[in-house]
């Protein structure tokens, strides 16, 4: 019935399997995602340091993700694939840098982009800033926009100064943008209660509306949030005026899960059982198709999902997000 109705409206039930700053580590066999997904996605901060090997590493846990497309954005930790931010920085080091020591460990220039092509054959796809368009093996379409810029005062890769913004070109009506970093005021939370997302991709976001928008970069920031749309956007849009926050719904975010100063033994228990639950299940999943308690309302509404698997404590990964969507059938 389910596959009746979405071959009679145009669309196909898709499944993300979204994660972000993984930073060069590897899953464990007990935590990886065993099943079949139609696209993967990792939203950048690939590794650490931007060492080969951190690289290596990333490219391994993307090989084990069982999906026919794997889409990847650089972060900032990504610096060797900013070549001219990696340049200036082997540059500017003082005291110099021994040339030989930094082809070991970080490559020649290019190197590391040449590592991701050689991972096509892995399904495995490096995105550049700009607009992308895939057939998917479901049947579906999909219009992606990608851009691995943050704001920033520091010198890793794929920076712009916070004063002279940068401009996200995301075309209106894209099913999903990838950026690393998150507009101001979705899921951007810093530990110290300053919002660390992007006003100039917010507005960029509020305007095109796509279905999907992932990131990573602020850690504590993991979480999911669907977003109404107000009827009629301001001149600049922002998080104040733009977000219908009475149809809006926080669907996941790290509170969800840690024990605070105001809970009850019972809500301690609560979310201690529910933690184990997405631990156990590799993933923490949502579905927003046709039939669903939430269905998502393309056009007026946006999932934003911050996938960051490191945490900025000690303690254990964060989980990735398994996101079901309907996307238009090719035509």
């Amino acid at each position: 019935m389910e596959l009746m109705t979405n071959l009679a409206t145009g669309v196909v039930k898709t499944r993300f399997l979204i994660l972000s700053d993984t930073h060069g580590i590897e899953f464990e066999r007990e935590q990886r995602y065993p099943h079949q997904v139609d696209v993967a996605i990792h939203c950048g901060d690939l590794t650490d340091e931007s060492k080969l090997e951190e690289l290596r590493a990333t490219l391994r846990l993307l090989a084990d993700i069982q999906a026919p497309l794997k889409l990847i954005i650089a972060g900032n930790h990504d610096f060797t694939l900013d070549i001219p931010a990696f340049r200036e920085k082997v540059a500017q080091a003082r005291p110099s840098l021994d040339a030989d020591l930094v082809r070991k460990v970080y490559g020649d220039y290019g190197e590391a982009r040449q590592l991701l092509e050689d991972a096509k054959s892995a399904g495995i796809t490096f995105l550049d800033e700009g607009s992308h368009q895939y057939t998917l093996e479901n049947g579906a379409t999909l219009s992606v926009y990608a851009s691995p810029y943050t704001p920033s005062l520091g010198d890793w890769g794929f920076q712009y100064h916070p004063s002279q913004g940068h401009s996200f070109n995301i075309p209106k009506g894209v099913d999903l943008a990838i950026t690393h970093g998150p507009s101001k005021g979705t899921m951007d939370y810093t530990d110290n209660k300053q919002r660390a997302g992007c006003p100039d991709l917010f507005v960029a976001i509020a305007r095109a509306q796509p279905r999907l928008h992932c990131f990573g970069h602020i850690h504590e920031g993991w979480g999911a949030k669907m977003v109404s749309w107000r009827e009629q956007l301001t001149e600049r849009p922002s998080h104040f005026t733009d977000i219908d926050n009475d149809k809006s719904t926080i669907i996941e975010k790290l509170s969800g899960f840690k024990h605070g100063k105001f809970d009850t033994p019972e809500s301690k228990q609560e979310k201690t059982t529910k933690e184990l639950y997405h631990r156990q299940q590799r993933c923490y999943a949502t579905t927003h198709c046709i039939g669903d308690a939430n269905p998502l309302e393309y056009g007026t509404q946006t999932l934003f999902i911050n996938a960051a698997i490191q945490s900025t404590e000690e303690g254990p990964l964060q989980l990735p997000w398994l996101v079901d969507l309907e996307l238009p059938k090719v035509s």
